[in-house]
């Protein structure tokens, strides 16, 4: 046994709390109706049962639904599923159900839409309040990109951080925050992220190249109309390559 063995030792991995995996299943049965709104959870008892966990796990998955927006107590009727405008729509886990129900593409097509509105505001703003030494971080990374035009695994990592430069460019933290937020949890399926093909990487470098010229010679307006056609245009093909896809 070797000194750095001793002195580092392998950390055991933690399981997930019992609680989290509960949760996580309700919340999927949830939205997706099995339990529609209005109606009652089972109670204690049978989900201790369903679950093979204790009552206090279940309470525990229980509080985090409540906080969640998903259910409320009431005194009598038991665990009680809300509206669904009560749900936090933000909260990682509702998201992730959402995006894999039936009606994910509905969800990622509001994804979206909201990407236009805050990133193109985003993008003009970068155009406008840039440092040059973001500039020259920008230059360095569409250069990057193009390196890997005919790598589209590669290149799906890379353009990320392409927006993500200009993002954080733009000095507009809170906006930031939402689209990460949302579209960490949209990137886990399929129909969102899709299979790039060379083809559709070179037109998607087509795209990054537009928006960032306008962002070097500082024109806020092209650079604003450049990424709105930008992230409108690349899900219309994802999207419609994934309804393809489904009907067979």
């Amino acid at each position: 046994m070797t000194k750095e063995t001793v002195g580092n030792p392998p950390r055991a991995r933690r399981r997930p709390r019992l609680s989290t995996a509960v949760v996580e299943d309700l919340v999927n049965l949830i939205v997706a109706g099995t339990y529609p709104v209005g109606t009652a959870l089972p109670p204690e008892n049978m989900l201790c049962e369903m679950y093979e966990v204790s009552r206090t796990v279940v309470r525990e998955a229980t509080t985090a639904l409540i906080e969640k927006g998903l259910v409320v107590t009431q005194q009598g009727r038991g665990t009680i599923v809300r509206e669904n405008q009560a749900w936090n729509m933000l909260d990682p886990v509702i998201l992730s159900a959402l995006f894999k129900g039936e009606e994910g593409l509905r969800y990622l097509d509001n994804l979206s839409q909201v990407r236009v509105l805050l990133e193109s505001e985003m993008a003009a703003n970068a155009a406008r309040e840039g440092t040059d030494e973001q500039r020259e971080e920008l230059a360095g990374q569409i250069e990057k990109l193009e390196e890997l035009v005919t790598i589209p695994s590669a290149y799906v990592h890379e353009d990320l951080r392409f927006h993500d430069i200009i993002m954080r460019m733009s000095g507009d933290r809170l906006s930031k925050a939402i689209i990460d937020g949302i579209q960490s949890e949209a990137l886990r399926t399929h129909a969102y992220s899709g299979k790039l093909s060379v083809e559709h990487v070179k037109l998607t470098q087509a795209a990054h190249r537009k928006v960032f010229d306008a962002i070097m010679v500082r024109d806020p307006q092209a650079a604003r109309d450049a990424m709105r056609e930008h992230i409108s245009g690349s899900w219309t093909k994802r999207r419609t390559d994934s309804v393809r896809k489904a009907q067979g």
